[in-house]
Parts: C-alpha cells; sequence; structure tokens
C-alpha cells in the first residue's frame, strides 16, 4: 500500500472543482492511504466524501512560524507521491518543505510537472485534465455525487435558491441585493419559494432580499457546504453570483444561472454543468427582466 498526499486548499470554487480530480486519483490508487490536505473549512465535506482515507488541516503557517512549520514539515513527509492540485506559489514551496518526493503540479524540480504553456489560459477543470494525464492519470469521468445529493434540509417543491454573496473584498462581484430581492418577488408571483443561502457573513444581504421581498427564506448561515449540496440538489434552479455555492449547486445538478462582472472571466472560472452565464462589465446595470428571462 503506498501514501498518497493531495493538496487542495481552497476557496469553495476550486475545491468543488477539484471534485473530478479527486474521484480519478482515488479510481488509479484504488488500494493506496490517499489523505487531503485542505483548509479547515472544507474538512467535513471532505470527510463525507469517498475519496479520502484521511483528512489533515493546514492552518497556513506564516514562514516565520517555526513551531508552526514544523508542524507543516511532519503532515507532509512519508508520502510515496504528492498530487498538488492547488499548484499555488504556497503548495509550490511544500514541495520543498516535503523532502521533495515525486510530485505532480508546478514546483520547481516537480518529478511530474504539469508544464503546458497555456495553463494559465485554461479552465480549471480542463487544467487539471491536463495536470493529471502528465501524472499517468488519463480519464476523469464525472464524479460519483450521490454521497453530497441526499443532504441538508427537505423543502416543499418547488423552491429555488439565490446567493447574493461573493468575496467581500471583490464588491464588483456582487449583484445589489435589491435585485435579488426584486427576482425573488418575481419567483413567487410563479409560485416559486426563493431561499436566501450563504454565509453566515451573508446575512445582512439576505435581510436586504427580505425588505424587498418578505416572502423569501433566510437560510443564510444555517446549512453546512453539505447541507447546501443537497438543498441544491432538490431546487427548481439556482441563481448567483460567481460563488463558491454556485459551483456547488452546479455540481450537484442544479440548473444554475451564475452572474459575472467584468471582474472574472467564465471562460476561467465558471461553474460546469447545466448553467447559463450572465456577464454584464458592470454587475449593477445587469436588469432584472434579463436575469428573469434566463430562467425561460
Amino acid at each position: 500500500m503506498k501514501r498518497i498526499l493531495v493538496i487542495k486548499l481552497g476557496a469553495l470554487g476550486d475545491f468543488v472543482l477539484a471534485f473530478g480530480p479527486f474521484a480519478a486519483i482515488r479510481a488509479h490508487h484504488p488500494d493506496d492511504h490517499i489523505v487531503l490536505l485542505t483548509t479547515a473549512p472544507f474538512a467535513a465535506l471532505a470527510q463525507a466524501s469517498p475519496w479520502f482515507d484521511a483528512i489533515q488541516v493546514d492552518r497556513r503557517p506564516a514562514w516565520w512560524n517555526l513551531r508552526g512549520l514544523v508542524a507543516l514539515r511532519r503532515s507532509l513527509r512519508g508520502f510515496d507521491f504528492v498530487y498538488d492540485l492547488q499548484t499555488s506559489g504556497r503548495s509550490g514551496h511544500y514541495h520543498r518543505i516535503a523532502g521533495r518526493p515525486p510530485w505532480s503540479g508546478i514546483a520547481r524540480g516537480a518529478s511530474h510537472p504539469d508544464a503546458d504553456p497555456a495553463r494559465n489560459r485554461l479552465h480549471t477543470i480542463d487544467r487539471q485534465r491536463g495536470q493529471l494525464a502528465a501524472a499517468g492519470i488519463d480519464a476523469m469521468p464525472p464524479p460519483n455525487l450521490a454521497w453530497l445529493l441526499a443532504s441538508g434540509p427537505v423543502l416543499p417543491a418547488p423552491y429555488a435558491l439565490l446567493v447574493p454573496g461573493a468575496a467581500p473584498h471583490r464588491p464588483g462581484k456582487r449583484w445589489p441585493a435589491n435585485a435579488f430581492g426584486a427576482l425573488a418577488r418575481l419567483l413567487v408571483d410563479r409560485g416559486v419559494q426563493p431561499v436566501v443561502v450563504g454565509a453566515a457573513a451573508d446575512s445582512r444581504l439576505a435581510t436586504q432580499v427580505i425588505a424587498v421581498c418578505p416572502a423569501a427564506l433566510d437560510l443564510t448561515g444555517r446549512t453546512s457546504l453539505l447541507d447546501l449540496g443537497g438543498l441544491a440538489a432538490r431546487a427548481a434552479f439556482a441563481v448567483g453570483n460567481d460563488t463558491g455555492p454556485m459551483h456547488l449547486a452546479a455540481a450537484a445538478g442544479c440548473g444554475c444561472v451564475v452572474l459575472f462582472g467584468g471582474d472574472s472571466d467564465p471562460a476561467l472560472t465558471a461553474p460546469r454543468g447545466r448553467v447559463t452565464v450572465l456577464r454584464e462589465e458592470v454587475l449593477a446595470d445587469l436588469p432584472v427582466a434579463r436575469v428573469a428571462a434566463a430562467l425561460g
């Protein structure tokens, strides 16, 4: 039995886009011991999946934190092969800390480098497919997500998920909350229950949505990532910004309308699945009627 390490630290959208590679690595190493190194927000989701034998949490110590680096070194040592799916500058340094084991990624000296010169112009899924092919994994079929789809609260149908949040430091990625509220009112008129989801920090946005549409249900901060996957699987559709929960909804098979501003490129980062992308350079200029029309 070999010991295999997979590195995927986040963020949520990137973590979800790695479901396919996770499953492909598991299929390639059916009898080996696979450990995932990730960050705390994704540990429970990874634990519920069928792809890993153990989960290790990377606390991402500062480079001057000697005690933290010693602990990190201990967690990285002793593996027969490492798949670095994070492929960041930080995770590249882990190759040296780990003692330079056989390595798939972009770290200097990697034994199985992703050397595609166009990798940074590819969608994340396509980039990861190329990385795994360079490491000898040619097949990356759609992953079985049965473990995810049955989770979470069961709400009366039909309902639709609204995701008004996005990275707080990138306000250009957010369609205005009052626009989500106006869309929610249209959904109520169609007999569809609007359900606002997101992290606890998005509760202020949910309050703004409900101020426009009191019939909307606020579940912000009340669902785990595992809950959200099942909730999305049973939803009629989801509408939201370019943010992690929309990736999770798309992975769960939910029909999604994803709103992009000029801050990000859907060709590189859009969720994959039953996805319609609407793009407006300034998201505040995106009309509610155009979003409603995309729902059919």
